[in-house]
């Protein structure tokens, strides 16, 4: 993979440098120490990935990330794990990695992105496979990255242009899309039964025709998705 870093700190671009010269399927082409050098040679130059330093002056990495028309796959640097990685949301987010930067983490995000270059139901499967194993679930709410315990995710509800998250322990608000959360989450534990919700399956308590209960949640289904859902039921 072409790759380009992005940092405005030297020595973190001449270490992610010695990283990646450590893996094979990687050539580093550029490393910038602003955005905007980095945008001016984007227009002329295609690359696969991206290393991104979060926090940089002036224009920091979320505004590089929001200003891209056709964004390469990107791995994010940061040294705060709070700060918000609101960058999540975007698709072509691989992974984030914390400074000072460790050569495990970092195969492991560059096995992310490989998989990335797998055809689009592979891609879908391996993510699946992943999120499973990791039973981790990030979010993004007011600039900070929180990390949720996939399993105790038991109901997902679409609210205008927010989204309610509630788990065993308390009940999260994002601002985000169904669609974009359910392809975040593992099918063989949640399955979106309604236009307006995603279930944790392995939650649900009662079943009538119309509808599954859930904690003390009566959620509907509808009716395209319940031969779904009498499908998975039949597999718990």
């Amino acid at each position: 993979m072409k790759c380009i870093i992005i940092d405005d700190e030297k020595t973190a671009r001449v270490i992610l440098k010695t990283l990646c010269n450590e893996i094979k399927s990687l050539k580093v082409l550029e490393d910038f120490p602003d955005a905007i050098q980095a945008i001016k040679y984007l227009n002329k130059n295609q690359v696969d990935l991206i290393f991104l330093d979060i926090h940089m002056p002036d224009f920091n990495g979320l505004d590089f990330i929001r200003s891209l028309k056709n964004p390469p796959k990107i791995i994010l640097i940061t040294s705060d794990p709070n700060f918000a990685i609101e960058a999540f949301e975007y698709d072509f987010i691989i992974d984030y990695l914390l400074k000072p930067l460790e050569f495990n983490r970092f195969k492991k995000a560059i096995e992310k992105a490989n998989n990335k270059e797998l055809s689009a139901i592979s891609t879908k499967i391996n993510t699946s496979i992943n999120k499973e194993i990791e039973n981790d679930f990030y979010i993004s709410i007011d600039r900070r990255l929180i990390k949720i315990d996939l399993p105790s995710i038991y109901l997902i509800e679409a609210k205008g242009d927010y989204i309610k998250i509630k788990t065993e322990s308390k009940d999260y608000i994002v601002h985000s899309t169904l669609k974009k959360i359910e392809e975040k989450l593992p099918d063989a534990l949640f399955l979106k039964i309604h236009r307006s919700f995603i279930i944790n399956i392995k939650k649900i308590i009662d079943i009538e025709d119309n509808s599954v209960l859930i904690k003390k949640d009566v959620i509907p289904v509808s009716r395209s998705k319940r031969p779904e859902l009498m499908k998975r039921l039949d597999l718990l």
